[in-house]
């Protein structure tokens, strides 16, 4: 049985809380989507509202390997023709050779929002269907509400599918819009609506996440006789999101058997849910499923020692088949073998008193409040330390930062910086956004006449966090900053009851890091 992948990302996911993108990047994302191997790419409304009209209009010039570009739009409204429609006869008029059109199937919603009979919605259905059709399109019908319909009245809810094939749909669509289904009503609504049409007609499930069933509920419409599923990457969309299309994905093709991708085009889902994400301007979920950072992340010291055994033991599938690594954490959990193979990976010599020192250690810094999964930089510079490995980039003499807010209101930040490199003393002073921006800017002022290329670093995420918050502003604070030298990412964390001083902390961590053989290594071998 074939699978059709429909992704509605640009569309139906545009519908989530502070999802936006631009017409250029949703053209960029639609390629993304493609190189991935997805069958249909939902794009929107033609001519809805000026982007649209962009998007649509710069689609038009784009050539793709594998996906098609689909248009959506509605049946016609009451009362009209469908050849006089004007939504409709905009859909005509597109260049994309997909039309998916949505009507209504629950009696809920013919008598509370469009108001018309039952007859008169059939007649809507056909006839925007056969419009389209003998227009030249292909046409998918997207059956909204319709479980909550065959709950209310299943021979109307067929009736409406019905119509829909006969005037030429080419796949009718069980839509669970409000995500109110669990996976047992969707596999047995499936499986009637199946016999009911008796085969002549493939079948698709467009599943909302209200109920967080909606990957479970895809699945189960599929094993009942679904062959065209859609969805959204990473789950984005109105109120809880979509069906998550990475995980539908992945399980249909790894847990189920069906050929969707190519070997190297599954390898490339991780890629592809983190450049939506990114799109997005949204950090991807570390604990996502399949492509998670954490998906495969191991913590506990029986959980690794199971791993290094045998990855079987803890792993549903190996990772890579998706893009994704392995990563064993570092915490109070940890085992000493665990600590020996980062010190390894690191290049840094430790025996086992050495291993159980850092594990003693680490230990002592989380019940502080430190957390180092997130942390790798700070945590090598720990293993070098106790390695007796370490040599500090400079010595403190201290640092200052002033924080002056005007009578207009503008308030200026400046911080001064005073260390000792090598015997010579340097002092600097920069302004700054705010305080950590500051004394970044001094600290790299300072730093930058020894070693350079520390200037390049640049500082992309930063975080805080109170750790007992019933302290009030007394509280400790937790610090975690990534930063990047264009090739590789980094974290490091701080810990103080100063905010400053936590930042400050693991300011001076990233820097150092950058600065340690198994970095520079890395750096002269991408040369």
């Amino acid at each position: 049985m074939t699978i059709e992948l429909y992704d509605a990302t640009l569309r139906d996911g545009m519908q989530g809380e502070g999802m936006t993108l631009t017409a250029q990047e949703k053209v960029r994302v639609a390629h993304r989507l493609d190189e991935l191997g997805l069958d249909l790419i939902e794009a929107g409304f033609p001519a809805s509202n000026p982007k649209e009209l962009e998007l649509f209009g710069l689609l038009a010039q784009e050539s793709f390997g594998h996906a098609q570009i689909v248009a959506f739009g509605m049946t016609r409204r009451r009362g009209a023709a469908a050849a006089e429609d004007e939504a409709l006869r905009t859909l005509a008029a597109c260049f994309t050779p997909v039309t998916t059109i949505v009507g209504k199937t629950w009696d809920l919603h013919l008598e509370k929002v469009v108001r018309v009979d039952r007859e008169e919605n059939l007649a809507m259905i056909a006839e925007s269907v056969a419009f389209l059709v003998a227009e030249g399109k292909r046409v998918i019908y997207d059956a909204e509400h319709f479980f909550d319909a065959w709950r209310s009245d299943a021979a109307y809810a067929l009736a409406c599918l019905r119509a829909a094939a006969a005037a030429g749909a080419e796949r009718v669509v069980l839509c669970d819009t409000n995500g109110s289904s669990l996976p047992h009503e969707v596999g047995a609504a499936t499986a009637a609506v199946r016999d009911g049409l008796g085969g002549d007609v493939p079948l698709g499930i467009h599943c909302h996440n209200d109920l967080e069933c909606g990957v479970a509920n895809t699945l189960a419409a599929v094993l009942a006789g679904a062959t065209h599923v859609q969805g959204t990457m990473n789950g984005i969309g109105e109120r809880t999101g979509n069906a998550n299309l990475v995980s539908i994905v992945a399980n249909l093709q790894l847990k189920l058997g069906h050929e969707l991708l190519s070997d190297e085009q599954l390898a490339g889902l991780t890629g592809a849910a983190h450049f939506v994400d990114e799109a997005l301007n949204l950090v991807p979920d570390p604990s996502q499923p399949f492509v998670g950072r954490n998906a495969f992340a191991h913590k506990g010291g029986l959980h690794v020692a199971g791993v290094r055994a045998d990855a079987a033991t803890f792993e549903h599938m190996e990772p890579a088949l998706v893009g994704n690594a392995r990563a064993l954490l570092i915490s109070e959990l940890a085992g000493r073998q665990t600590v020996a193979e980062k010190a390894a990976a690191a290049g840094i010599a430790l025996d086992d008193a050495g291993a159980a020192r850092v594990i003693e250690r680490v230990k002592a810094l989380e019940h502080g409040g430190f957390q180092f999964e997130a942390a790798d930089g700070s945590f090598e510079l720990l293993l070098r330390k106790e390695a007796g490995e370490y040599e500090p980039l400079f010595r403190l003499e201290s640092w200052r930062v002033i924080v002056e807010q005007r009578a207009d209101g503008k308030v200026e930040t400046e911080a001064t910086i005073k260390i000792w490199v090598g015997g010579e003393r340097f002092v600097r002073t920069a302004e700054g956004n705010g305080p950590v921006n500051a004394l970044d800017a001094a600290l790299r002022g300072a730093i930058g006449e020894i070693h350079p290329h520390l200037r390049d670093i640049e500082l992309v995420n930063y975080k805080v966090r109170i750790l007992d918050e019933h302290h009030g502003t007394g509280a400790t604070t937790r610090v975690l900053i990534d930063v990047s030298d264009g090739d590789a990412t980094w974290g490091t964390i701080g810990v103080d009851e100063n905010v400053i001083a936590a930042s400050w902390q693991a300011l001076v961590d990233s820097l150092a890091y950058a600065e340690q053989p198994s970095r520079t290594r890395a750096s002269a071998d991408r040369a």
